[in-house]
């Protein structure tokens, strides 16, 4: 019997108690534990709009919407694992690297007692101290990464760390399987003529977003889940994959880009995976007053848990 699930909105209505993850208990432990919420406030990393710092507090509120049974997956995953909302780990606002070593040393424990982190942030800066704790216990993991940017930039004003760096940062401390990694959804416009150039000549497989349209979602699905293969791998997902139209409230929006849809059939398509983490990155309430980024934010988390109890059940076969 799993030990932690979310309250039955039937017998509680959702507006009552703390807002956790889909009202799951919030405690601090990784006893009977298959994955846990994190919340990481930061948004020390970002270049142009702040306020992802928020971005966990808003994501848990609208959670309280979601329903326990998936009918696009034919799940209901707390049938066959156990979650928890963790809380958020430590930051120091306005000093990012000082911030990374505490969010490295916080995940790591977690991840060290085999419980699944799902990561919400926070800017797209704190994937980088999540990639190193997650190399300690699992050595060097592929990285299924969905955004309109690479965040493969060198630097910016000539610092080394900022939500634009993460994925170069992240190559030269090998952290990552690079030749088992890729990058989808690049669109918008670059720097230089030459800047989509860099995550391949870093070892990414890099699919653009007009290259997507050409194939399909399907296709697409395939090179990913071909690119992966057997390797343990971590989901990092930027909301600025999706179109401003769908979610508003980010740092760095992109137009042309995918529907809430579109993206939920993504996930939902990465099926069978080995999945060792998730993230899900850039959402900035002050921007989003309808609450549609933070909601299509909760609902990628869902199909997240959803895929980690499909693996579940398939192992219980």
């Amino acid at each position: 019997m799993n030990k932690f699930k979310p309250m039955d909105p039937i017998k509680s209505p959702r507006f009552s108690g703390i807002k956790t993850f889909m009202r799951i208990p919030h405690i601090k432990t990784t006893e009977g534990v298959d994955f846990a919420i994190i919340g990481v406030p930061s948004d020390a990393g970002a270049s142009f709009r702040t306020g992802q710092r928020e971005g966990p507090a808003a994501i848990r509120k609208v959670s309280a919407l979601l329903r326990h049974h998936n009918p696009e997956l034919k799940i209901s995953p707390f049938d066959y694992i156990s979650g928890i909302d963790y809380g958020d780990l430590p930051v120091v606002p306005g000093y990012i690297e000082d911030g990374y070593k505490k969010i490295e040393e916080s995940l790591y424990p977690i991840v060290d007692a085999g419980v699944i982190p799902i990561l919400l942030g926070g800017d797209h800066a704190i994937t980088l101290p999540e990639l190193r704790a997650i190399k300690k216990k699992h050595g060097q993991v592929a990285l299924i990464h969905f955004d309109s940017h690479s965040d493969t930039v060198d630097e910016y004003f000539g610092k080394p760390y900022n939500h634009g760096t993460p994925f170069k940062r992240a190559i030269e401390e090998e952290l990552l399987l690079v030749d088992r990694s890729i990058q989808v959804g690049m669109r918008g416009s670059i720097y230089t003529e030459e800047h989509l150039e860099i995550p391949k000549r870093l070892g990414f497989e890099v699919i653009t977003t007009s290259e997507i349209r050409e194939i399909g979602l399907r296709k697409l699905i395939q090179k990913i889940l071909e690119r992966v293969g057997d390797a343990k791998v971590f989901i990092s997902f930027d909301v600025d994959f999706v179109d401003p139209a769908y979610a508003p409230g980010t740092g760095t929006p992109e137009v042309g880009g995918f529907t809430s849809g579109e993206a939920m059939e993504l996930i939902r398509g990465l099926e069978g995976l080995n999945f060792i983490g998730f993230d899900i990155v850039e959402v900035l309430p002050s921007l989003d007053p309808s609450e549609i980024t933070a909601l299509l934010a909760s609902n990628v988390v869902y199909e997240f848990i959803s895929l980690l109890a499909l693996n579940k059940q398939r192992n219980n076969l």
